[in-house]
């Protein structure tokens, strides 16, 4: 296989890029867990601090909307204008005192939640600009495996920070990342075009409309958000599967996702090169079944199985996602990127949390390996059609082609 993972390195944009995606993924994840912390130590409510969460992933129902924002203005200002805006919102929870504050940080964390939004779907649309097309697939894999790794090393320092420094301290943290991703998205050089003027269309509406219409697009989105349900689905059977199956305490989900942390890790860093050879579909759909072989082998209560089960698992789960994020820089075109891509991060994230609202209900009743096998054979359902839908339009387009010379010569 042929790696770019240095050129990505090498390349000033997509360098600078990275960089502001770890300083701000580093700070986001870090002040998620605190606040969930502070919430906890102020009011006492385990239900409070489980909203924090919420109030971070509820803005993603809006992405459509929120993403019309993206192909209204030039990018890259958009970038650095949000993460400067962010900092400067990040400075409210200083003020927090006491309980009687606490609104403060939900009012917080879901002006960040739609910032978030705003700024993935202009970050897909710079990419497509400003990072050369055969480095995409390493580069969507990367920011991939980043994001990942500050999820596994930015929770315990914001939990180390909180008790050294109390809460105020993380949130000048967040800030100061805020600041420092805008400073690196200011330092990358492109060329941007003006924004399209708008028509008479609905434009909200027009991201959605280009997905249906687009048969690749609309196949890897779905799959996408089927890969990311399936996930929330799964996840909420961990402390059961560990106290009834496996009998070992709660804090070993640490060892298991630590693990999946590591598969995610080696699959975005294997991305690019492997849809270098094989479809996106392909790379889609298998990344599908390896999750799918993880969850199923979680049914197993046996530790070398769910071990290696959470390896697979952390291998397969990026897999649809860096093939639809990389479909849609590469298909749409630039004026209406920000809404497809903020329509496409919709559909692909916002049902985990009904997903996980879904599994909270089923764990409560049902006994744990109910939802890993319905979450593993429904994986292994869809990885079946997504690889059979492919063979038809490859036989269907070798038909085409042959039919061509025939039709010449009569």
């Amino acid at each position: 296989m042929h790696w770019n993972t240095l050129k990505v390195f090498r390349d000033r944009n997509a360098s600078l890029y990275l960089g502001g995606v770890i300083v701000s993924g580093f700070g986001d994840s870090a002040m998620a867990l605190a606040t969930g912390i502070w919430v906890k130590t102020l009011t006492g409510s385990s239900s409070l601090a489980a909203l924090v969460g919420f109030c971070m992933w509820l803005p993603t129902f809006a992405g459509p909307v929120i993403g019309t924002v993206a192909d209204r203005v030039r990018r890259r200002p958009l970038l650095v204008a949000t993460n400067l805006a962010l900092a400067v919102v990040m400075t409210a929870p200083l003020f927090v005192r006491s309980q009687e504050q606490v609104w403060l940080l939900f009012a917080v964390l879901s002006l960040v939640g739609t910032g978030m939004v705003l700024t993935d779907a202009a970050e897909t649309a710079l990419v497509a600009a400003a990072v050369p097309d055969e480095l995409r697939g390493d580069f969507n894999g990367l920011v991939l495996t980043a994001l990942e790794g500050m999820k596994l090393l930015a929770p315990p320092a914001g939990a180390s920070l909180f008790t050294a420094f109390g809460g105020r301290t993380v949130a000048l943290l967040d800030a100061a990342s805020f600041a420092l991703a805008a400073a690196a998205f200011r330092l990358i050089r492109v060329q941007e075009a003006s924004p399209a003027p708008r028509t008479g269309r609905v434009w909200t509406a027009e991201g959605a409309r280009y997905l249906r219409r687009h048969p690749a697009l609309r196949s890897l989105v779905i799959t996408s958000g089927t890969t990311m349900m399936l996930a929330g689905l799964s996840s909420t059977a961990t402390y059961a599967m560990l106290d009834a199956g496996l009998h070992r305490s709660p804090a070993f989900a640490g060892v298991l996702t630590s693990l999946q942390g590591l598969g995610s890790v080696v699959s975005g860093l294997a991305a690019g090169a492997l849809m270098r050879r094989i479809p996106e579909r392909t790379f889609s759909a298998a990344g599908l079944a390896l999750f799918a072989l993880g969850v199923l082998a979680r049914a197993t209560p046996w530790l070398p199985v769910t071990l290696g089960s959470s390896l697979l698992i952390g291998l397969g789960l990026p897999c649809p996602v860096i093939a639809a994020l990389t479909a849609v820089q590469k298909y749409t075109p630039s004026e209406l990127l920000g809404r497809v891509a903020a329509t496409a991060n919709t559909f692909v994230y916002a049902p985990t949390g009904l997903a996980l609202l879904l599994g909270s209900g089923m764990v409560a009743v049902l006994d744990y390996r109910v939802q890993l096998l319905a979450a593993g054979t429904s994986g292994l359902a869809v990885a079946s059609v997504l690889t059979a839908k492919g063979r038809v339009e490859r036989a269907t387009a070798s038909a085409g082609t042959r039919a061509m010379p025939e039709a010449q010569e009569m």
